[in-house]
């Protein structure tokens, strides 16, 4: 009994340090080769809106790791999602930092962000090792591809956030690829269509609210 309190307890610290206490990373905040160039009140926004929705990615990645290392019977594999989820502290640390340079905010939804991932990662934990391993290989695959996205979107003159989003992307692609070889399972088609869909909508509402 007191094991289970401890663990909900502690949970529920990992939560609230996620989504209100200040991250700190572990790696310096990746630097561009080339200052930023000038950013009028148009581009600042926009680059805002892109770094909320990637500190969004970051809350949720937490939230997944969690719920999977809190599932998980393997020492070994839970080892495996502990130490990920510091890296992707290192993320969720440089873009809330971005954040404030930009003079954005994060999502004012973040809780729900957090709570609809940590179920997420509930379900996939108690689907099996071997699936929820494939759900954080596919969950990173997309985090790649949707980062790639925003290296294109980004303001021309923004180098900062680009060096930011650029050192993300390729720990994504790491841990998917990690994933991979601790013997994720291939997801079924129509679960990587509904995460997809899933994380469209997260995107397109993370970049307003």
């Amino acid at each position: 009994m007191n094991r289970s309190i401890d663990a909900l307890l502690g949970l529920a610290d990992d939560a609230l340090r996620t989504l209100f206490a200040r991250p700190v990373a572990t790696r310096e905040t990746p630097k561009a080769a080339t200052p930023d160039g000038p950013l009028d009140e148009r581009d600042r926004r926009e680059a805002g809106a892109l770094m909320r929705v990637n500190h969004v990615g970051e809350v949720c990645a937490q939230a997944l790791y969690t719920a999977q290392a809190a599932t998980t019977r393997d020492p070994a594999l839970r080892t495996h999602f502990l130490e990920a989820s510091r890296e992707e502290t290192d993320h969720l640390a440089w873009t809330r930092q971005r954040l404030r340079e930009l003079g954005a905010r994060p999502s004012l939804l973040n809780p729900l962000w957090y709570g609809g991932a940590f179920g997420l990662g509930l379900v996939a934990g108690r689907a099996g090792d071997a699936l929820s391993l494939g759900f954080v290989a596919e969950t990173e695959q997309q985090v790649e591809a949707h980062l790639d996205s925003h290296l294109g979107r980004l303001p021309p003159g923004d180098h900062a956030s680009r060096a930011i989003v650029t050192q993300m992307k390729l720990d994504e692609a790491r841990h998917a690829a990690h994933a991979w070889s601790a013997g994720a399972a291939e997801l079924p088609g129509p679960v990587r269509g509904m995460m997809r869909l899933a994380s469209r909508v997260m995107t397109t509402v993370a970049h307003r609210i």
